[in-house]
């Protein structure tokens, strides 16, 4: 067995944000420097089984992860009957902040250097909330919706990796205007053969080996 996956610590956590709880589960390989936070896509959860594979490429790589839910159950009960939430991306991005200043707070995460990892609508709530959070280290966007990160897209200032399959066209449109209004380290991977999921054979483990290289490269622990 791979050394860092032998070695990794699983605990079930709560957020808090604005009077509510949000469910989460933080991994820890022994002698990680970065903590990788994901912002999941409309509709689906912590329990992601697309997120969690790159999550295990990132244990792979020593890095800790905390996948969380950006609704509590009640509310994703009814985002689900009225698609309320899906596309509101500065309530997902105020979310996001949240975990992220939590993360800050505890004791034995608060050193860790911070990355998001979004996918689809999370990816724009990502954007956001690294144009907010300067502490952000590195930020990975795999399909994401990042035309809905709007002007926040002008105001990041960390190494940003845009992910998209190459026949995801409207996607790949999509993230190339936002890749021209990056003013950071920048870049912009298109996946061969994959459509909007990865759902197609390997796709997903080179979207999985992009991002966990990404993040080992930029996340570094703070004093």
């Amino acid at each position: 067995m791979n050394t860092a996956l032998s070695n990794l610590r699983n605990t079930s956590v709560e957020i808090p944000c604005s009077g509510a709880m949000l469910d989460g589960d933080l991994t820890l390989p022994a002698n990680a420097s970065g903590l990788v936070v994901f912002a999941h896509g409309s509709g689906s959860s912590r329990l992601s089984p697309r997120n969690r594979m790159v999550a295990d490429e990132m244990h792979r790589h020593g890095l800790a992860t905390l996948l969380f839910d950006l609704l509590t159950p009640r509310e994703a009960s009814e985002e689900a009957a009225t698609g309320e939430l899906r596309f509101n991306i500065p309530f997902l991005a105020d979310r996001l902040v949240a975990a992220t200043r939590w993360v800050q707070k505890e004791g034995n995460l608060k050193n860790f250097g911070i990355g998001y990892f979004g996918s689809s609508t999370g990816a724009a709530a990502a954007l956001s909330a690294a144009a907010d959070i300067p502490e952000v280290q590195a930020v990975v966007s795999r399909g994401g919706r990042t035309d809905l990160a709007g002007d926040a897209v002008n105001r990041v200032q960390c190494p940003t990796l845009l992910i998209v399959g190459q026949l995801d066209l409207p996607v790949i449109r999509w993230n190339e205007a936002t890749f021209e209004h990056l003013s950071t380290i920048k870049h912009l991977a298109i996946i061969d053969g994959a459509t909007h999921l990865f759902e197609e054979p390997g796709t997903l483990e080179h979207v999985a080996e992009l991002a966990a290289s990404w993040f080992e490269a930029y996340l570094t622990k703070v004093p």
